[in-house]
């Protein structure tokens, strides 16, 4: 059996006394997708920063492609072009067209020369189904529309491991449909991703590992088949409940 391509191991952080993340164990398989649900404050979002080194960690390893990127030594720029993130805030920049959001970091951070940037700009575009909005401003798109963008510039640098926060949290309901529509797809071809979401019908659609945090650590995890069909935890059964009588699951 292969070994994974992001491993984590004791993974703990904590904000003063708020411990956030608590002795987190994870593992994801090349070309899968993995699912992080879970109430509020479970840890969802620290981890995913955590996993781009937007976060400093208190203890533990995280493992990618081998290589502990928690050491300090490691260039950290160069991680985060191996481990792209999209929010459920697009963070675009709103005096910067298009194109200029999605090719900005290839020349200011990883010296791409200005025209290749652009070039790979445009074709991440055209991927997102966006070719047409490059010259466009942020404030003249819909929401979908901006998060797209958002994608676009996380994959730019062709990373290998791509990490999705809560991305349809901030778009109004008939948006949610074409962002998750893009993920579907890359899924298809193969991206590797973690997903935190509470889209539980996309993440049964989608998963092959699901995993349920609680209290900073991965509770549950297994199939989308065995952990929303037949939960073995007494705290998952409750939150899955808790879902479906939101009506929701």
């Amino acid at each position: 059996m292969s070994a994974p391509l992001l491993s984590v191991r004791g993974l703990r952080k904590a904000y003063g006394k708020s411990v956030v993340l608590n002795d987190l164990d994870l593992d994801v398989a090349e070309h899968t997708c993995t699912v992080l649900i879970g109430s509020s404050g479970s840890g969802k979002s620290t981890l995913l920063r955590c996993l781009n080194l937007l976060e400093v960690v208190d203890d533990g390893v995280i493992e990618l492609d081998g290589v502990d990127i928690t050491d300090p030594r490691v260039e950290v720029n160069r991680i985060r072009a191996k481990v792209g993130i999209v929010f459920q805030a697009f963070n675009l920049f709103p005096h910067l067209s298009v194109l200029d959001n999605v090719a900005l970091a290839p020349r200011r951070v990883h010296g791409v020369a200005r025209r290749q940037a652009e070039d790979d700009a445009r074709a991440m575009l055209d991927r997102v189904g966006l070719a047409a909005k490059a010259g466009a401003r942020p404030d003249e798109l819909s929401g979908g529309q901006q998060q797209r963008v958002a994608i676009a510039r996380a994959l730019v640098n062709r990373p290998r491991l791509m990490l999705f926060d809560e991305v349809t949290s901030a778009l109004d309901p008939e948006l949610v449909a074409e962002v998750l529509t893009l993920i579907g797809e890359l899924k298809n071809e193969g991206m590797t991703m973690v997903v935190a979401t509470h889209e539980m019908g996309f993440a049964r659609k989608i998963a092959e590992q699901v995993c349920f945090l609680d209290g900073g650590r991965v509770l549950e995890s297994g199939t989308a088949e065995q952990v929303f069909g037949a939960p073995r935890a007494e705290r998952t059964r409750q939150f899955l409940g808790r879902i479906e009588e939101a009506g929701r699951l």
